[in-house]
């Protein structure tokens, strides 16, 4: 039976991403026998322009029908005076939110390739290979109340919520555990427990799952002092666990061990494995439509999609090896070269095609 994929283009480098990782979809239906539809919405300040709002109820009903969602970016300058309850970014909140996509996977592997690319010296990042995985719907993005208010003394005050109850607490910790159980067996639980209570709690029940996975090593790290660990010692890592904030921060600090952030896709996923998969760079707003945005992490985005919801693994495989051959023979956008020899947006795509059309 055909799957379905729902492709959401978006602001910015958004569509110029999103058109070459179709490309690769594509070509692996026509000349490999892949079994998918693909579908377009309106989402972000695009749907905002034409619609109104950033995530229309139409976008929201074909997210809810589709087998799995494909996201390019949200998001731009143009759109920092509208209303924040419609500003382009309220759109992920909210397919996140009303998909249940509470378990954000957010890999950060060191290509051999590009070694030289990355800040830290080659033996510090040289063979890394972590998981981060993200609590998505609860934290402090979605604790209530939040807002904006005058004090009696005339001084305007802005105040948001971090809350966690046990039940979030634990489906993340068993997905990361779960995860960890198929890789290296070692999980790291970061948190803020020395001053927050939510984070003494998250500890509690982090400690209470790992009891139910013997197998697997937990430690646990304070938040500040894994931000320094992740550049001073990654390697130390292979899976972490962490809140909403936390891992949106880490992540980010993540993916430029790797050389940029162009490289890094991410998966968010419900408790049945349908998921909304993009690339973390963001919009991009300074280079959207010059032709240089790099597109491998949203290629690599569509191999997470095939292996996480579609249970297509060979067809994922596939396309991780096509990017590393395409590295390994030297091409690179400006992002990850270091020698000012760089190709554009759909020459890299194309290489990415050639390369599985070798393997077909």
């Amino acid at each position: 039976m055909s799957k379905e994929i729902l492709v959401l283009p978006g602001d910015g480098i958004g569509p110029e991403i999103i058109e070459q990782a179709v490309r690769v979809l594509e070509h692996l239906r026509e000349k490999a026998g892949l079994d998918v539809t693909i579908s377009q919405a309106l989402v972000g300040g695009a749907a905002y322009d034409e619609t109104g709002h950033p995530l229309p109820d139409t976008t929201l009903a074909q997210a809810r029908q589709a087998d799995a969602i494909l996201l390019g970016a949200v998001g731009g300058p143009e759109y920092e005076s509208v209303e924040r309850e419609l500003r382009p970014e309220r759109a992920l909140l909210g397919l996140r939110s009303e998909l249940q996509l509470f378990s954000n996977l957010r890999p950060a592997l060191m290509y051999p390739a590009l070694t030289d690319s990355s800040s830290l010296k080659a033996e510090v990042v040289s063979g890394l290979d972590i998981m981060i995985v993200r609590e998505l719907t609860g934290g402090i993005y979605f604790g209530t109340p939040r807002g904006i208010r005058t004090l009696d003394n005339g001084q305007r005050e802005g105040f948001n919520t971090l809350v966690y109850n046990e039940a979030e607490i634990e489906r993340i910790a068993r997905s990361a555990f779960d995860i960890a159980m198929k890789r290296d067996k070692r999980l790291c639980s970061v948190d803020k427990a020395n001053v927050l209570e939510v984070s003494e709690l998250w500890r509690e029940v982090v400690n209470r799952v790992g009891k139910q996975y013997p197998q697997v090593e937990l430690s646990h790290m304070y938040v500040d002092n894994a931000a320094m660990q992740l550049v001073r010692e990654p390697k130390q890592f292979d899976v972490i666990v962490t809140q909403n904030m936390f891992g949106d921060i880490l992540s980010d600090e993540a993916a430029m061990l790797t050389g940029s952030i162009g490289m890094l896709p991410s998966a968010s996923l419900d408790a049945q494995g349908k998921g909304m998969y993009e690339p973390i760079h963001g919009s991009a707003p300074d280079i959207a439509g010059q032709g240089v945005a790099n597109p491998l992490a949203t290629i690599l985005s569509v191999a997470m999609l095939l292996r996480y919801s579609l249970d297509e693994a060979g067809f994922a495989n596939r396309i991780e090896q096509a990017v590393e051959t395409v590295l390994d023979g030297g091409l690179r956008t400006p992002d990850i070269s270091d020698n000012g020899d760089t190709i554009g947006t759909n020459a890299m795509g194309d290489a990415v095609i050639e390369r599985l059309l070798l393997t077909s």
